[in-house]
């Protein structure tokens, strides 16, 4: 058994209970009864919180550091998919290829010690945040393709010392190419140092969005703020429909990202007046570039094997941008598959926070050279899926190829659909003012707050 799926559904859960409950640490100054008591309260919540955070962090940190190196199984018969791309394993060209690609996705996993979060003293989002990483993969997906030039790859991905994944052959095999691709590998390092200058510091750039702290637009102490509106707070289990609404919002409240909207699909309904309302400017200006989040439910209980092939198809289409998923109460960044087994970047692993304000900090924690592998039968029916759209052109092209994807699961309910005109809960939203930002937010979205045993709640298909 693969040691990453070990101790699974225990993501989402509530912290673990503080084991030494009594512990408190005496402040060196108090003046009176009445302050020695509240400071000593005060003092044994903040501890607890802190403790609870590292002990959380070192669990998350045991239980999966050891395992994530664990390489899949890949078939040199069969090709991989991944974002709309396919790679013949068979060859070696292709390996490399697809390994270059794989490390170039961005990475965004559990960290520790970055500024407490809001409402509390929480230093981590280890063991609860898993779902609103995947949403930042997802998005920073979107950027990559919003701001970087078509077919773009992070040159230090080629700095592998090692060959990165198992491929069904001989030793011999392997290690011809290892040998083969080393050699590339460094006939290419001079020349992609002085190529891929520009389009390092707009990758740093993107990175930096994402850090760790209370000023980055998309990072977890952002996120975990416009998450209150959904009556969400730091430490809560958060479903993959709430995240895409909260990363609309981020979206919308960021400066950083010029000509970019976001548009969540309502009841497994896309409403293309409300996406060209959106999206339009006024003439001469070309339309903005959307991504369009669709969340979903797939199934009951489990996922509806009916809705494989669909998922499969739209993970070939060059406008998908990944699907927020997992397991049960275990979120995982479901980027392509081969043959019967989804592709996915785990954001589990608990990394230590990175300082991105040095002018040359370290990329590496935020690019797996790992690929894995899980089936797709163990696919939790709750995820959102996501497309990314450059242009007007661009998001008619995306829908007609996404409804013929959509067509493969005419036997069962489509998965989601396309409808012209604009929603009626469109018509009667309500206008809510939050930090001088005016977002819609639908009267049912605040009331669906009902706690399931998958990741959220959705219309069932």
């Amino acid at each position: 058994m693969n040691p990453s799926f070990l101790s699974e559904g225990s993501e989402g859960q509530s912290l673990v209970d503080d084991p030494i409950e009594d512990w408190f640490f005496l402040p060196s100054e108090v003046n009176g009864p009445q302050k020695l008591e509240e400071s000593l309260v005060h003092q044994d919540a903040e501890d607890k919180g802190k403790l609870k955070s590292k002990l959380v962090s070192a669990w998350n940190s045991v239980k999966y550091g050891w395992s994530w190196k664990q390489k899949s199984k890949f078939s040199k018969s069969s090709p991989v998919i991944m974002l709309g791309k396919s790679f013949e394993l068979k060859d070696q060209e292709e390996r490399e290829r697809f390994r270059c690609s794989f490390t170039s996705l961005l990475w965004l996993t559990y960290r520790r010690g970055f500024p407490p979060l809001p409402g509390g003293f929480l230093t981590t989002d280890s063991g609860w945040g898993c779902v609103l990483r995947t949403g930042q993969m997802l998005l920073a997906q979107g950027l990559l393709l919003h701001l970087m030039p078509p077919g773009w790859t992070w040159s230090a991905s080629q700095h592998a010392v090692k060959d990165d994944m198992d491929l069904l052959a001989s030793s011999s095999e392997r290690e011809l190419c290892f040998n083969d691709s080393t050699e590339k590998r460094a006939r290419r390092l001079s020349l992609d140092s002085h190529l891929d200058r520009p389009m390092e510091a707009t990758h740093r750039r993107v990175v930096r969005w994402f850090t760790d702290n209370p000023t980055a637009p998309f990072g977890i102490h952002s996120l975990v703020e416009l998450g209150k509106s959904s009556g969400k707070k730091a430490g809560d289990w958060y479903g993959p429909s709430i995240v895409a609404h909260i990363l609309r919002k981020a979206v919308a409240a960021s400066a950083d990202v010029p000509n970019l909207v976001v548009y969540v699909a309502q009841d497994c309904t896309i409403y293309l007046e409300d996406v060209k309302r959106l999206c339009e400017r006024p003439a001469p200006q070309s339309w903005k570039s959307v991504i369009v989040l669709v969340p979903v439910r797939l199934g009951g209980q489990d996922l509806n094997p009916s809705y494989i092939t669909c998922v499969k198809k739209l993970l070939t289409l060059e406008s998908c941008i990944g699907i927020i998923g997992g397991k049960p109460k275990h979120s995982l960044f479901f980027v392509g598959f081969q043959d019967d087994h989804l592709l996915y970047l785990d954001p589990h692993y608990c990394q230590p926070t990175v300082d991105t304000k040095k002018l040359n900090f370290s990329l590496e924690s935020f690019h797996c050279k790992y690929p894995r592998k899980m089936s797709f039968t163990r696919m939790d029916p709750s995820c959102t899926i996501g497309f990314y759209a450059k242009g007007q052109k661009d998001f008619e092209a995306m829908c007609t190829a996404v409804n013929e994807a959509l067509s493969t699961s005419a036997e069962t309910y489509p998965m989601f659909i396309f409808v012209e005109g604009k929603s009626q809960e469109e018509e009667d939203a309500r206008i809510i003012s939050t930090n001088n930002i005016t977002y819609i937010q639908r009267e049912s979205e605040r009331e669906k707050m009902v706690t399931s045993n998958s990741m959220d709640e959705f219309v069932l298909l």
